[in-house]
């Protein structure tokens, strides 16, 4: 099983890199286990992870092997606060930063799929990377169950999933809805959802694909 897992964390962690969601030694993503926690370790390119690289968590979040990643804390914090959720992904993916970088709302952006797969995102104003007050406002902003994405401004964002495809794939999905509305955006003025339209799709999306 365990070796499954670590098949999965791979392939999922070479993915960021592969899609252009994170660069260089950029971002990072962490697995809640029975007993604790997997989680990318310090500094590394995670197009070159291996098996031994990965880090190993205890149930409260010592580890047991190698050095975790500085952002860690934030995830410990989502998983004391999300008990569904089990596997959270930090990124850097380009046009959701940009796009951060102008203070844009990212539920105006009038897209279905976005609404359906990633629910709900919050907005964190620039808060230093690896500190606590990052981690536990961000956590904070996930509270609730229908949110499923924080962006962080000038720095990245965080997905969360009851598995490790549903967190990448919600980063993939910010990503990919982001740079659709930032091409509409340079040819005009992209009209938002309404109100009841944003909730309609919300809540189709709490019993269609990914959990």
């Amino acid at each position: 099983m365990k070796r499954a897992l670590l098949k999965e964390f791979i392939f999922y962690s070479k993915l960021l890199h592969k899609n252009g969601l994170v660069s260089a030694t950029d971002g990072n993503i962490s697995l809640r286990l029975d007993n604790g926690f997997l989680a990318t370790p310090s500094g590394f390119p995670k197009r070159e992870l291996k098996e031994e690289e990965i880090v190993e968590l205890d149930a409260q979040g010592n580890s047991l092997s190698g050095k975790p990643s500085s952002e860690i804390k934030m995830h410990l914090e989502i998983y004391k606060t999300r008990k569904d959720v089990n596997a959270v992904v930090h990124a850097h993916p380009p046009f959701v930063t940009a796009l951060s970088l102008i203070d844009e709302d990212f539920e105006r952006i009038p897209l279905s799929e976005f609404f359906i797969t990633i629910q709900k995102v919050k907005t964190l104003g620039y808060i230093e990377p690896g500190s606590f007050e990052l981690a536990r406002k961000t956590a904070k902003l996930l509270k609730a169950k229908e949110t499923r994405a924080v962006v962080l401004k000038n720095h990245g964002a965080v997905t969360v999933g009851n598995s490790l495809k549903s967190a990448y794939y919600r980063m993939e999905s910010l990503e990919h809805s982001s740079k659709i509305y930032f091409l509409a955006k340079l040819m005009g003025n992209p009209k938002s959802f309404d109100k009841n339209l944003k909730s309609k799709l919300i809540a189709m999306g709490k019993n269609y694909g990914l959990k």
